[in-house]
């Protein structure tokens, strides 16, 4: 069929070309055949610039973002690529073709560096009429509000006028494919051409979804001391042949309290053995209500679709479902499938990973503050926390790896600065045993701070030995509680100013783990006091040379 020096070139090329070469070749001959596709463009494409706006939390946003703008390059585009909380809000009316990446945090919100934005175009009652637009969603199905922050921006910015030029994708944890399959789709159509058509017999790659592992707990104990205020447990894990890195978080659902459960169930009077349809499954009620529901704290948009159901006014407050339905009982012959369609998935909790692989094979380590709080006078604990440190040795239980790409040790060579009070001292742990376990040659400083030197010293046997090794080149120790005035890590760090900004010169990375408000904050503000005295720079210079740690990598957050 062919000369023989075309057939020679056609296998050089496929010889050459990579998987995703050889799909879209066999699109674009597809469409040559049928007629469907012109010959090959020349020139500018149809679309010469386009903004790239991200809006992330742990990083994937923005390495997106990046990838995007590299396609736009490559294809003849000139890309802004901008982060949401360094974009000027007055630019959007100005925009033509306008691309947003934008991750979900917590209930169906925006990440920190996106409130400004999502405020802004909530809040503001302009027009964007000239503006072409397209959104990726990044979330994890197992939150109740997917994805819910990008769906927002994306109805948003239609509703101001704006014309959206490519349909809104929703990726979950897995997302590399889907979120690829976005980009090229968009590009295609900027470049006025058709998105190739994938090959005969070659379907989409669909997410995977999460890798649930089941572990036995081999070591739960509690960290604090007697006369301590606290319960900060320590639990070890069964992970044969599971793997993670140093800075990795462990996923899991929590389960809800029999008691609680099994009181709602006699609320309703059924013994809750009964089938329901959940999702793509069917279990019984009590299954559904001890394992999969969330039930102890129910957002405002549950309580007002039960007020639906029991036709009563219900005020605005925090309140359980045993609760609910004990104060506004349903009737006697209410489906109780109704009931079940309304509640939404227990979220999961994610806890940094306190070990190595390289140290501790076969196991996952993790810390847990058992989190205790007063509601109306009554001494409540934390869902998962509760549910973690009161499970005995041998329980089994089920979890999954969330990988965390933006918070990861740098080459060995290089020293690291590590900030971590109370448990976000748990990531600081795998990177010490890490290092040791390895031998990396670059330097380890810590921060560490607690109430008491005498009862919540967390890892302090180990700490000590590190320091002793010299795997800890360098500690800070801040206990807030031992003195009349209060002493925190940010005070340390002060004291220590100097050096810290003599590390920072010299290359060294530094890590902040642990309470967001008011923790983070107070570090980062003692960080940029640090930079202007031993600096020698303005504020706004100082600003300058902590946004250029965090996009050298240098400045790593994990805090909650």
């Amino acid at each position: 069929m062919l000369a023989d020096n075309k057939w020679k070139k056609v296998q050089e090329l496929v010889a050459t070309a990579t998987r995703e070469e050889l799909i879209w070749i066999n699109g674009y001959l597809a469409g040559v055949i049928g007629n469907e596709l012109p010959a090959p463009a020349i020139g500018k494409p149809a679309v010469s610039k386009i903004t790239i706006a991200y809006g992330t939390e742990t990083g994937n946003s923005k390495r997106l973002a990046s990838t995007f703008a590299s396609e736009a390059k490559s294809k003849g585009i000139t890309p802004k690529l901008v982060s949401l909380d360094q974009y000027r809000l007055n630019d959007l009316q100005k925009e033509e073709y306008f691309f947003a990446i934008i991750s979900t945090q917590g209930d169906g919100e925006p990440p920190a560096t996106a409130k400004k934005f999502y405020d802004h175009i909530h809040n503001n009652g302009f027009k964007v009429d000239k503006l072409k637009y397209g959104v990726l969603a990044l979330g994890d199905t197992s939150y109740p509000l997917f994805c819910k922050a990008g769906e927002d921006v994306d109805v948003q910015l239609q509703k101001l006028g704006g014309e959206r030029v490519f349909d809104l994708a929703k990726c979950d944890v897995d997302y590399e494919s889907e979120a690829k399959g976005w980009i090229n789709g968009v590009l295609s159509k900027l470049a006025g051409t058709t998105a190739p058509a994938l090959a005969p017999g070659i379907a989409p790659k669909k997410s995977a979804g999460k890798q649930v592992f089941t572990g036995t707990i081999l070591t739960n104990i509690n960290l604090n001391d007697r006369g301590s205020n606290k319960e900060t447990y320590h639990i070890e894990i069964s992970a044969p042949e599971i793997q993670y890195q140093p800075g990795d978080s462990l996923g899991l659902i929590p389960h809800n309290d029999q008691k609680i459960v099994a009181a709602i169930l006699q609320e309703l009077n059924t013994d809750g053995e009964a089938a329901c349809h959940y999702k793509d499954s069917s279990l019984s009620l009590k299954e559904l209500l001890t394992k999969k529901l969330n039930i102890a704290h129910l957002p405002a948009r549950v309580v007002n679709k039960y007020a639906d159901l029991v036709k009563q006014e219900i005020p605005t407050t925090d309140i359980s479902l045993l609760e609910i339905v004990r104060i506004y009982s349903l009737p006697k012959d209410f489906d109780l499938q109704e009931l079940v369609n309304i509640l939404e998935p227990i979220a999961p909790r994610l806890y940094s990973i306190a070990s190595s692989m390289e140290a501790h094979p076969d196991e996952i380590h993790i810390t847990v503050s058992r989190n205790k709080f007063s509601v109306n006078g009554e001494w409540k604990y934390g869902l998962c926390s509760d549910f973690l440190s009161c499970q005995p040795v041998g329980t089994s239980f089920e979890f999954y790896i969330h990988p965390n790409n933006r918070f990861r040790l740098p080459a060995a060579d290089k020293d690291i600065i590590m900030v971590g009070p109370g448990t976000g001292i748990a990531p600081f742990r795998s990177f010490l045993a890490e290092r040791d376990a390895t031998g990396a040659s670059g330097k380890n400083w810590l921060f560490f701070g607690e109430q008491h030197f005498a009862s919540d010293f967390l890892y302090q046997t180990e700490l000590q030995n590190w320091y002793e090794t010299g795997v800890l080149s360098k500690v800070n120790l801040a206990f807030s509680r031992d003195q009349q005035e209060k002493i925190y890590v940010q005070h340390k760090m002060l004291a220590n100013g100097a050096e810290l900004f003599k590390w920072l010169e010299t290359g060294a990375t530094m890590y902040i783990c642990g309470a967001k408000d008011p923790m983070s904050t107070d570090v980062e503000n003692a960080l940029l006091q640090i930079i202007q005295v031993h600096g020698d720079k303005n504020e706004a210079d100082a600003a300058e040379y902590v946004e250029k740690l965090k996009e050298e990598d240098r400045l790593l957050l994990d805090v909650y």
